[in-house]
């Protein structure tokens, strides 16, 4: 099969505001590594991570820049080295040139990618590519946090800020899955509604709710067992005023800015847990991504969780500026997950 010079890619020349940096633009065509997976690319997830590398809060090697952590599509050459064909891990896998695949790795938004196949998910036959591009990064995220970062267990009271996010209804479904009461929080009425549809037993309204009071309202004062905060610094501090004595803070992302600082002694007053973590820590080895991924594939596959896509963007400079200040308005529509169509399937 011969591949094209260039492609077009989601790509920064310097980070910066939407409008100055984001654009479709030619790059050079993928030089596979031995061990790399070529795949042609059909959709691309949208998340805040994406918009983390353009702002500059992550750090960026060198320029053009191809953002992206998330797509889905199929293969179209496999590694070359003769030590992964071989490796038992890899074959487990069952890449085949025409399988389907995900992948979580950066630099994805573009028409072919090259990626370490430890990186690469097989797709069961009944998970379309659309669904995988829209549910890996945050599927994998919310599967490994509730395992990991704090094990869920029934009776937990769980707190899930932005409950009607693409991530917020992922985790809301697996905590109630686990068997714990979730509360969520977001901005709207009807993405209220929507929340409890994905296994929210409760949500407040941050905008009309003092969001404090009703979660100790509805934890008997005690708190929650654990917060999930994605929002970052305009909540991080009131998380310590509604999480119960042995509680667990677990800080996902940085949607309204970084966190301050803190000091250590801020956790003595009720002997508090906080964590930072990041999922490409939990699915480090090739064991740990094939476990995770089968575990979030599986339970799409079974229908046990379910993926919300609030909305279709086309593969273009408009697009992607679009799709980006969809995700980044506070308070704005957007319910479920953002996805790109970039080639055909």
């Amino acid at each position: 099969m011969s591949f094209p010079k260039t492609m077009k890619a989601i790509a920064i020349d310097k980070t910066g505001d939407i409008d100055d940096v984001l654009e479709v633009k030619e790059v050079p065509f993928p030089t596979p590594a031995p061990g790399d997976v070529l795949i042609k690319v059909a959709y691309g997830g949208v998340n805040f991570i994406d918009t983390y590398y353009r702002k500059g809060l992550y750090p960026i090697k060198s320029y053009p820049q191809v953002l992206g952590m998330e797509a889905s599509g199929t293969v179209v050459a496999l590694p070359t080295d003769a030590s992964v064909l071989s490796n038992e891990e890899y074959k487990k896998r069952g890449l085949q040139v025409g399988s389907k695949v995900a992948v979580n790795y950066l630099g994805v938004h573009s028409e072919y990618i090259a990626v370490p196949w430890p990186k690469v998910f097989s797709l069961p036959a009944n998970v379309s590519l659309l669904t995988a591009a829209a549910a890996t990064l945050q599927g994998l995220t919310a599967v490994t946090f509730v395992e990991e970062a704090y094990r869920v267990k029934p009776g937990d009271y769980v707190l899930v800020h932005t409950v009607a996010g693409g991530f917020g209804l992922l985790l809301a479904q697996l905590a109630k899955k686990a068997g714990a009461t979730v509360i969520g929080t977001t901005s709207t009425p009807e993405k209220a509604a929507i929340a409890k549809a994905h296994g929210a037993d409760h949500v407040v309204l941050y905008t009309q709710e003092n969001v404090v009071e009703r979660v100790l309202e509805l934890t008997g004062g005690e708190g929650v067992h654990v917060v999930y905060d994605g929002v970052g610094k305009d909540t991080f501090l009131d998380n310590f005023k509604l999480v119960r004595r042995k509680g667990t803070l677990v800080s996902v992302g940085n949607a309204s800015g970084p966190v301050e600082p803190i000091a250590p002694l801020k956790l003595v007053e009720k002997n508090l847990a906080l964590l930072r973590p990041t999922m490409a820590n939990y699915i480090y080895t090739p064991e740990e991504a094939r476990y995770y991924g089968e575990k979030l594939f599986g339970y799409i596959s079974r229908g046990e969780l379910k993926i919300t896509i609030y909305k279709q963007y086309p593969f273009t400079t408009e697009g992607a500026r679009e799709a980006q200040t969809d995700l980044t308005t506070k308070g704005g529509n957007t319910v479920g997950k953002l996805v790109y169509k970039i080639g055909d399937e």
